[in-house]
């Protein structure tokens, strides 16, 4: 008979480890400077050096998933790509137990002149599929993939989503101990995407190690056991999604000046240790931060370097949307919201000109353009009758921030009719932008609080006294 402990030692098998793993890249300013240095054989030195990633210590163990994320240029595709050995170290000791299935870069380890089906067999083979075993699998693999006639041809007339679909119907077949993912979830169309998650969630079900990069909050914080977050090469922190998604944010958001004094504090955090003038964080349980908000005033706050980069403008038809904001009930403006809480959503609107059967609404949606849900002023066809050329209308829109911790977008517009037909006067995508930081330790799980913020209640009967 196994004993817990055999079972916790068994759980903890080491899948990837790595230890003070280093990858540098020599730097060229010349291409003569290259020949130099291939004929003095190492005795000058004409490049300079680029560490990509240095001295990153980590251990993955079998049956986890583990989440890998970082500013652009931080090291994380660096990183899965020496896990993978597609990329050879510079430095340290890299090891892998198991069979690894790599989907990096779309269209990695792709011959464009070869059609998909000549790419999927040769892809396989390198994986370690037997002949027979690709026989058995191809048409398991042609189903997956679902890119009809596109099969059979070259591999260079594929779109993006197509290469995402052979890369990840070839990677899942193969039984892998180890999947190392490289941003592609990010593409493909939403079916297909749940159709991965799905055999994603399946493959570690059977107990296989995930090893993934995401700019994803939300992916992270969904279905990740543990967040690895990487900062100009360095692995700063290990931990629980949410500690680890909470201090991406705030270099993410970070003036250049303050990154040094996050970046230690993160350190500390890491080791254990509390960093100096770093805020305490008192940890609740669920009923009692039920009313944590109210009880001790707790408010929003400004952030000025939270701003949206993505907004795009509709062209103005006698309408302009001015200063899209939210507020507190106190009429502060803010963009970092408490769980729970109550707000609004105001923006101005310009007539230019006459008006006539207007309606205002929003939308909120999340960092990958999931649109959450939205409101509208007034339904269809019972908007207001006429507003006056000159007039300014103000627009609020209330509602409570019902959301798990992440990132989210509001879009504004102001429709009104326009020789019989309903248009668009004026819209504004990703107007405004807001940030949910993670509470600790949290309850909500995925993009809505769907308890409203009410508690689970949980009734445990003891042994012996149900009704027989």
């Amino acid at each position: 008979m196994s004993t817990d402990a055999d079972t916790k030692s068994e759980a903890r098998v080491v899948a990837i480890s790595a230890h003070q793993v280093s990858k540098a890249y020599r730097i060229y300013a010349r291409p003569q400077d290259r020949l130099k240095q291939m004929l003095w054989r190492g005795r000058r030195r004409f490049y300079s050096e680029f560490w990509a990633v240095h001295g990153v210590d980590l251990e993955v163990y079998r049956g986890e998933t583990v989440g890998v994320v970082g500013r652009n240029g931080s090291g994380k595709s660096t990183l899965l790509k020496m896990i993978c050995g597609t990329l050879a170290t510079t430095s340290g000791e890299l090891h892998t137990a198991g069979r690894i299935a790599p989907i990096l870069t779309i269209g990695t380890g792709f011959n464009g002149e070869f059609t998909g089906r000549e790419n999927v067999l040769m892809n396989a083979t390198l994986l370690g599929l037997s002949n027979a075993q690709i026989r058995d699998r191809l048409d398991s693999i042609i189903a997956f993939a679902d890119i009809g006639v596109f099969f059979d041809r070259a591999v260079k007339s594929y779109s993006t989503g197509m290469h995402a679909r052979l890369a990840f119907a070839v990677a899942i077949h193969t039984d892998p101990d180890i999947m190392v993912i490289d941003e592609t979830l990010a593409v493909g169309d939403e079916a297909f995407n749940r159709k991965c998650f799905s055999r994603i969630e399946e493959i570690k079900r059977r107990g296989a190690t995930i090893l993934f990069v995401s700019h994803s909050a939300n992916l992270i914080v969904e279905l990740c056991d543990r967040a690895v977050l990487m900062e100009a090469g360095e692995r700063l922190l290990t931990g629980e999604p949410k500690t680890v998604i909470g201090r991406y944010h705030r270099l993410l958001y970070a003036k250049p000046t303050e990154l040094p004094a996050i970046r230690e504090e993160i350190r500390c955090l890491d080791r254990g240790e509390e960093a100096p003038g770093a805020d305490r964080i008192e940890v609740e349980t669920p009923r009692a931060r039920l009313s944590t908000a109210m009880r001790r005033g707790l408010h929003g706050r400004f952030d000025p370097r939270l701003r949206p980069e993505s907004t795009v403008e509709y062209p103005p038809h006698g309408a302009r949307i001015r200063s899209p904001r939210i507020l507190e009930p106190s009429g502060a403006q803010v963009n970092v919201l408490v769980p729970g809480q109550a707000y609004t959503y105001e923006y101005d609107v310009e007539f230019t000109d006459d008006a006539f059967e207007v309606r205002f609404g929003m939308m909120l949606k999340t960092v990958s353009g999931v649109e959450m849900g939205g409101q509208a002023s007034h339904p269809p066809r019972r908007g207001i009758e006429h507003v006056a050329a000159g007039s300014v209308a103000r627009v609020r829109f209330s509602f409570r921030a019902l959301l798990g911790p992440g990132v989210y977008f509001l879009n504004a517009g102001v429709l009104g009719l326009r020789d019989g037909v309903q248009i668009y006067l004026h819209r504004v995508l990703d107007a405004a932008v807001f940030r949910i930081d993670p509470e600790r330790p949290g309850t909500v799980t995925g993009l809505v609080d769907l308890s409203a913020g009410v508690p689970a209640d949980v009734t445990i009967e003891p042994p012996g006294s149900a009704a027989s």
